[in-house]
């Protein structure tokens, strides 16, 4: 960490700018203003916390975003809309395959892609594990900032086995690009179901395990709760989404507020919080991890036959076994891939629910085969903002729990 000095001329830029952000206190010199990252580990990513300090106790946090863009959204209007799909990957580099889903829904809502019913639950499948697999991420290196570590190595030994299953069925760990318009890229490999179905033999008992050494431990409990209360109003004027809302007691999750890709079928509950607190935000995401096991295991018995992808060969390449013997099938799959296909000059959202909250996804169509406009509603570059409100009258050592309660990631931020 990079302490600013309190005479002004040590501050790297115009002590003005600050006026209105900071208290005229730190104007005056009488509190110190304090850089936290943007390489400090705690930030989860490339965040910069302007900290304005009175002794350790917080007067103003403000958070500075920005170090990871990478103009996402533009790139992708520079592409094909089915080239483009594999920037989504990059936004929620912990949840690739919602950022898939969203953008291919989007896509098949602009031009009217049916999505077959097997394609249907294997996207199910897919966003359950993911959601696991965030979660996973998201607890391990929360209680490891809080100097739990055992958590850490327990949590990265279960999303092992997660990413190994995204493998049998994408070729990739992580940006899988599997999810794409119309389904999804190819059919479950034979060895996916058994290697699943032993995953869920256990992984309850796991989940036991990390709440045996967190959720009645005194130390987990002072350091959480009654830390980052954020009121149910507040959340709601701060457009909150996903577990930091749910973590207030609002009752809002978009599986089933607003089905997708089948939700409405499925029987799970939505976990809620009752004090607002970084324990509630902690407890809520454990139990979604137990909610999922229910999905998943709903979603296993229950997968039907048939194509895992359209049959609209307008926006879907032709199977690979037809290359050999098919000249149109050859040239189909040429004309796709280097002009793609027209989608009709209108406007279109859509959104599902991520790990983190709503994702959602504005495409604007030219009637050709590139969108004039691309634009991500992101939960983390939403969720940040409470940063600044949240952590006033705390400690610094609360900030680090306070920023991994919101779970958020600067890809998603930034973009």
């Amino acid at each position: 960490m990079a302490v600013v000095e309190r005479t002004h001329e040590k501050w790297e830029g115009n002590v003005e700018d600050l006026r209105g952000l900071v208290s005229d206190r730190a104007m005056n010199g009488e509190t110190l203003l304090l850089n936290m990252g943007p390489h400090h580990p705690s930030t989860h990513g490339v965040l910069r916390l302007l900290l304005e300090l009175d002794g350790e106790e917080v007067v103003t946090c403000i958070p500075d975003i920005g170090y990871l863009h990478t103009g996402i959204e533009k790139t992708i209007e520079s592409k094909t809309y089915e080239k483009a799909l594999v920037c989504t990957d990059r936004m929620d580099y912990l949840a690739p395959l919602s950022n898939n889903m969203v953008y291919s829904m989007a896509v098949e809502k602009l031009g009217g892609i049916d999505v077959p019913e097997r394609g249907q639950v294997i996207r199910v499948i897919m966003l359950e594990l993911m959601r696991l697999s965030s979660h996973l991420v998201w607890l391990g290196t929360h209680a490891l900032d809080l100097g739990a570590m055992s958590v850490f190595l327990y949590c990265f030994r279960e999303r092992e086995k997660i990413l190994e299953m995204f493998e049998m069925n994408s070729g990739q760990r992580l940006m899988t690009s599997y999810i794409r318009p119309g389904g999804v890229w190819r059919d479950i490999a034979p060895e996916f179901l058994p290697a699943l179905e032993l995953f869920l033999s256990y992984f309850p008992e796991r989940i036991d395990d990390y709440e045996a050494l967190l959720t009645n431990n005194p130390i987990w409990i002072d350091r959480t709760q009654g830390v980052g209360v954020i009121e149910p109003q507040d959340a709601l004027a701060w457009g909150l989404s996903g577990p930091s809302l749910r973590g207030s007691g609002v009752n809002w999750d978009i599986r089933k507020s607003t089905p997708y890709s089948g939700y409405e079928k499925y029987e799970f509950d939505v976990p809620l919080g009752e004090h607002g607190d970084v324990y509630d935000r902690f407890i809520v995401r454990v139990r979604e991890m137990r909610e999922s096991i229910k999905i998943l295991q709903q979603a296993m018995k229950n997968i039907p036959g048939g194509h895992f992808r359209s049959n609209d060969r307008k926006f879907v390449p032709p199977p690979r076994s037809e290359l050999g013997q098919s000249m149109e099938a050859v040239i189909h799959h040429f004309k796709l891939w280097t002009e793609g296909y027209s989608l009709p000059d209108q406007e279109v959202y859509a959104a599902i629910e991520s790990p983190r909250g709503e994702i959602g996804c504005y495409l604007h169509g030219t009637g050709g085969n590139k969108p004039r406009r691309c634009h991500f509603k992101t939960p983390s570059f939403i969720n940040i903002q409470a940063l600044r409100d949240v952590t006033k009258g705390h400690m610094v050592a609360d900030i680090v729990a306070i920023i991994g309660s919101l779970d958020f990631t600067l890809g998603d931020c930034d973009r």
